[in-house]
């Protein structure tokens, strides 16, 4: 079904091969990534590239940060195609006139600077993207993980806002020309296997063992030619879960006829590997092998086929009651009521957003419903087109009605069930979602209220099948339906009337709409010659999601305003955090003002440390923090909160590492296998940082001061820092950088 090979590997005239009439190293320059990449860097070296995007794309609880950061740097217009999509905080349900307070400013902002602005359930934000900003050869970043576009022929990245900010300032997005992982696709899917059963099995061979972490992910062979663009789309979004960096596809007349369809012909180009193209490592996939998956509870990689679910489904689903009752011990959890009468009954079924909400996912459930019914029981279907014109066109087709007629709710288009806004289950309830992610409260439980409900991704299809019999999960495969393929129609008319363009004509003389919730950053400081930080929090899980560290769901509300969005931090995982954080932070702001607390001073005497020259502030240990979501308040809820450092074996994601650097936050990194025994409470001095980041030194001498009076050496790690992002850190954050440069 799917293979990995953890060696390198030659494609030419579309077969693998172990050897080449050339060597690797010309054989790399000939793959797809190496073409798009080089084409946007402007570094003049290969191997360290600094990429300028064609166009980028940020949605209401992100965008609103970006444009503040870049006002403050100095920016005047948008330098490139910026579209501001309005789906996360669409249901302006939360926190009284502040969502939609953000879109108002959304809206002033794109007159102002130029920009894209697509109103509330329009569009969600790579749809946006697909049907307007994508084409051949093409980069654009986006302010969200699942920025990917790779089906299109467009190599697209999900980063933290300060990344965005610094296209905003026609500065570049710097990272070291990464490893390609080819993925070799061969075969057909069956009827009945969709494209989150290629995905969800893909991500389950690849996540743990951190295969194609920060790798690009291109997508080759004959498997290609078979699979209808949206089937493409479904699966190139979800490569956002292996970790992987970015992801390209080879492209062909499919492609083309996506782009003709949506009027916009001239951006198709062909795009193939040059003959003997060479790749780090590869994977073999093989669709006809695929079969219908579901992923349990709390990882998209937890993941078995349905059929060796329903197989053992007690004793699998008791391993997640205990995993739920271990993270959340104030909830009774009961999943074993599900397994009854000679199946496993959910409550939910959700086809939604980027992933899910796609036009042939919704008709081929629609094929399936038609004629059939959800049932009057506790089982309910709720559908999320992903634009206006894709549920404009299945109103026209007769889908929608098909689904309505089953029992089916169509909903508009909106980004809520992927992270914890709408269709939030009941206590204990079992939702099927074809969206991306079933992490940790993120269908928008509250397990510190007694709350619990478990989230399970399976393709539409599937979903489809189970509604049809009344909540009985059953896998597409068992049910027979004939799919029928419909051409699709793009009404380009529905974005003249409603979306904003202002793109290249910017209004200066306007003014930008702030809402009261709409506030600066607080004045954050340059890095000192020496830091003490304290253990605020100690996670010993093994990946630390950015939904931990700043949860998703009601808490967007506060997106815009950094000190009351900075009080949900770790609030989920660690609800002790904040109130550490801010007793450090008390310390830290009497130290500069020159009154320095009696137990910071004993702090400092341990270590033999000048108060003066010695910052104060918080920190955090995880295993492996960074998982998930790009957003950057993962990061900055910490800065805003006085947090100075991560100390981790490995960072998750690029995009987190990255936010962390660019909010001054050191990432500092342990060796492999090194013991970090120390808990919440006790503190780490790094003497002379200042001095060892300025002349990038990697190896960082500390140590540790325990709350008992202990004291140990301790070894870190800060790797790979850019001279720019050495320069960020000790100017203390990314806006201090621009405005002192600027200054």
């Amino acid at each position: 079904m799917i293979t990995l090979h953890d060696n390198g590997v030659f494609l030419s005239s579309g077969r693998l091969h172990a050897s080449a009439p050339l060597s690797a190293e010309e054989g790399r320059k000939r793959t797809l990534a190496w073409s798009i990449l080089q084409a946007h860097s402007v570094s003049g070296d290969p191997e360290k590239l600094q990429i300028r995007f064609d166009a980028m794309a940020s949605h209401d609880i992100t965008y609103v940060g970006i444009i503040q950061q870049a006002r403050a740097s100095g920016m005047g217009a948008f330098p490139i195609p910026y579209a501001l999509t309005n789906c996360h905080n669409s249901l302006c349900a939360v926190g009284g006139t502040i969502n939609e307070d953000d879109h108002v400013f959304g809206l002033s902002a794109a007159r102002k600077y130029g920009g894209i602005y697509v109103p509330a359930n329009q569009s969600v934000i790579h749809s946006y993207a697909r049907e307007q900003l994508a084409g051949c050869g093409k980069m654009i970043l986006g302010s969200d993980s699942h920025t990917r576009y790779g089906a299109l022929g467009t190599m697209a990245v999900g980063e933290g806002g300060p990344e965005l900010c610094k296209q905003l300032l026609k500065n570049t997005w710097d990272v070291p020309y990464p490893k390609v992982a080819l993925v070799y696709l061969t075969g057909a899917p069956r009827r009945g296997v969709g494209p989150h059963d290629v995905a969800i099995a893909l991500v389950k061979a690849t996540f743990e063992s951190g295969f194609v972490n920060n790798c690009v992910l291109e997508f080759a062979g004959p498997g290609i030619a078979g699979l209808p663009i949206d089937y493409r789309n479904g699966v190139d979004v979800m490569t956002t879960e292996t970790t992987c960096l970015s992801s390209i596809w080879e492209t062909d007349e499919e492609t083309r006829g996506f782009y003709e369809a949506h009027g916009r012909g001239e951006e198709y180009k062909e795009l193939h590997p040059g003959e003997w193209a060479w790749y780090d490592k590869y994977i073999e996939l093989d669709l006809s092998q695929i079969e219908p998956m579901i992923a349990l509870p709390f990882h998209p990689s937890n993941a078995w086929t349905i059929r060796e679910f329903l197989a053992d489904a007690p004793d699998i689903l008791a391993k997640v009651e205990a995993d739920a009752q271990k993270r959340y011990p104030k909830a009774k959890i009961n999943l074993a009521q599900k397994v009854r009468n000679g199946g496993v009954w959910a409550d939910q079924g959700v086809i939604a957003g980027c992933a899910g909400g796609l036009f042939d996912n919704i008709t081929e459930a629609a094929d399936i419903l038609r004629g059939g019914s959800c049932g009057d029981g506790y089982f309910t279907l709720d559908v999320y087109p992903t634009s206006v014109p894709v549920s404009l066109e299945l109103t026209k087709i007769g889908a929608a009605a098909d689904l309505l007629q089953s029992g089916a709710v169509i909903k508009p288009s909106f980004c809520g069930p992927c992270f914890g806004a709408g269709d939030v289950p009941a206590h204990n309830g079992l939702s099927l979602r074809h969206t991306t992610r079933n992490f940790p409260n993120r269908e928008g439980s509250k397990p510190g209220e007694g709350q619990f409900a478990a989230v399970c991704l399976m393709d539409a299809r599937s979903i489809a099948a189970t509604a049809r019999n009344g909540g009985n999960i059953t896998p597409a495969t068992e049910v027979e339906y004939q799919p029928v393929r419909r051409p699709y129609h793009f009404d380009k008319g529905v974005y003249e009337k409603r979306v904003y363009n202002g793109f290249g004509h910017p209004r200066p003389e306007e003014e930008l709409i702030l809402g009261p919730n709409i506030t600066d950053w607080p004045k954050m400081r340059p890095l000192a010659e020496n830091l003490l930080v304290e253990l605020a929090a100690v996670l010993r899980d093994g990946v630390t999601t950015t939904d931990e560290l700043i949860p998703s769901g009601e808490t967007s509300s506060y997106r815009s305003n950094p000190l009351r969005l900075a009080e949900f931090t770790l609030s989920r995982r660690e609800p002790e955090y904040v109130g550490r954080a801010k007793e450090i932070a008390k310390s830290e702001a009497r130290r500069l003002a020159g009154d320095v607390p009696e137990r910071l001073q004993a702090l400092l005497d341990r270590c033999g440390a000048d108060a003066a020259k010695t910052q104060f502030g918080s920190c955090v240990f995880a295993n492996r923090p960074g998982d998930g979501s790009a957003r950057e308040q993962a990061a900055s809820c910490q800065k805003v909160l006085g947090g100075f450092a991560n100390i981790c074996y490995e960072f998750a994601t690029k995009r987190y590492r990255s936010n962390c650097i660019n909010w001054g936050i050191l990432p500092f990194t342990l060796d492999e296998g090194a013991a970090f025994p120390y808990e919440a409470g006790d503190c780490v001095f790094v003497p002379h940082i200042r001095a060892a980041v300025a002349e990038g030194r990697e190896d960082i001498p500390a140590k540790v001061l325990k709350a008992d009076g202990g004291e140990e050496d301790i070894l870190l790690h800060v790797r790979g820092l850019t001279a720019e992002e050495q320069e960020i850190i000790l100017d203390g954050c990314l806006m201090n950088y621009y405005a002192k440069r600027t200054n």
